[in-house]
């Protein structure tokens, strides 16, 4: 089927599109460019009863190792437009544009907000669904509008922040309205020469080991050695799309920091003492809950970093991304289930994935 800018092609290999590298392939394939190309897709597979499924920079994304037997729709919208509200800029970015370009562009121009978000992979279009976050630093912060198109209608629809509900690494489009809209169009509020603000011990550590932050002017300065400490301990972490590091064959962080009541933190201390484990658990005060790193709980329940099995394993630089070595969807799935019964056997706490799998 061929179309003015809109093409559906079929057997496509997955596993190019997605930063880990898994999967089968797609039965059918078309890569979007327009909001109207989107709803041609979706008529498409509305006749033929297809399944449909939604791809941006494949970053978050774990294909099955059959592929996938429906059609994927390749966000491509490209675009972006600013408009001067005094201080503040309002930034409307196509879903389809590169996060990090995004965030590249607005630390060059002075404009303060999403600097520590440096290094994400992915596109712009997908942060509001988990509300993207690193070093302090979350979208919903910033996110003024999102423009969608709803699945089941084909119309556009906005939504103000307060209509996202956003958590942690949770918005209304990942729970009770997932897959429920195909997002257009994110606008932000950034800040003209807004000073860094630094919420992370390990991010103003780097810092101060790199520059006098105090010392350089407000705007692309400041915010540029801000992204350059961030995009250096992401590089560390591996956290960086680079093809000639193995260990950033992954779709980064595998599961979420879970949040907890302090009266299970207090049996997860126990049950730490009981192992034989010594000194606190790590742990960062969230309101009236605890924020566990997930990465000490993998680590502490028996997945080291640099741990293989098969074609898989834990990263070598980071225990919470999980690596594909050249192995398979099926080995993948199987050792994150391995980690999420050792960390429950062990402290009673049940991670949750943080990646999407596509069945």
């Amino acid at each position: 089927m061929t179309g003015q800018a809109f093409s559906i092609e079929s057997d496509i290999p997955l596993a190019p599109y997605t930063t880990i590298g898994l999967g089968g392939k797609a039965r059918y394939f078309a890569s979007c460019t327009t909001a109207e190309s989107i709803r041609e897709g979706l008529r498409y597979a509305n006749k033929r009863s297809l399944r449909v499924h939604v791809l941006g920079g494949g970053s978050n994304t774990v294909f099955g190792d059959r592929g996938f037997d429906g059609l994927v729709l390749k966000i491509d919208l490209r675009g972006v437009t600013r408009d001067d509200h005094g201080q503040a800029v309002h930034v409307r970015v196509a879903a389809g544009e590169p996060w990090d370009d995004f965030v590249r562009q607005c630390a060059q121009s002075g404009l303060g907000g999403i600097e520590c978000l440096s290094g994400i992979p992915g596109l712009t279009g997908a942060t509001p669904i988990q509300n993207v976050g690193a070093y302090g630093q979350e979208v919903a912060e910033t996110i003024l509008t999102v423009r969608a198109l709803e699945r089941s209608t084909l119309e556009e629809v906005v939504f103000a922040r307060a209509e996202c509900q956003f958590g942690y690494r949770m918005s209304r489009f990942k729970a009770t309205d997932a897959d429920r809209y195909i997002f257009l169009e994110v606008e932000f509020s950034l800040q003209k020469n807004a000073p860094p603000v630094i919420r992370y011990p390990e991010l103003r550590q780097a810092i101060d080991s790199a520059v006098d932050l105090a010392s350089l002017p407000l705007g692309t300065d400041a915010l540029s050695a801000v992204r350059a400490s961030v995009l250096a301990l992401r590089r560390g972490k591996s956290m960086v799309i680079d093809p000639a590091d193995p260990n950033t064959k992954s779709v980064g962080s595998f599961f979420m920091n879970p949040f907890i009541s302090v009266e299970l933190y207090n049996d997860v201390q126990r049950r730490w003492a009981a192992s034989g484990g010594t000194g606190e658990v790590p742990n960062f005060v969230s309101g009236s809950h605890r924020k566990l790193p997930a990465a000490w709980l993998v680590e502490k329940a028996g997945f080291p970093r640099g741990l293989r099995k098969g074609g898989v394993g834990v990263s070598a630089k980071h225990s919470l991304a999980l690596v594909n070595y050249g192995g398979s969807t099926q080995e993948l799935l199987a050792l994150a289930a391995e980690i999420q019964d050792a960390v429950a056997g062990k402290f009673g706490i049940q991670l949750q994935r943080e990646p999407v799998v596509v069945p």
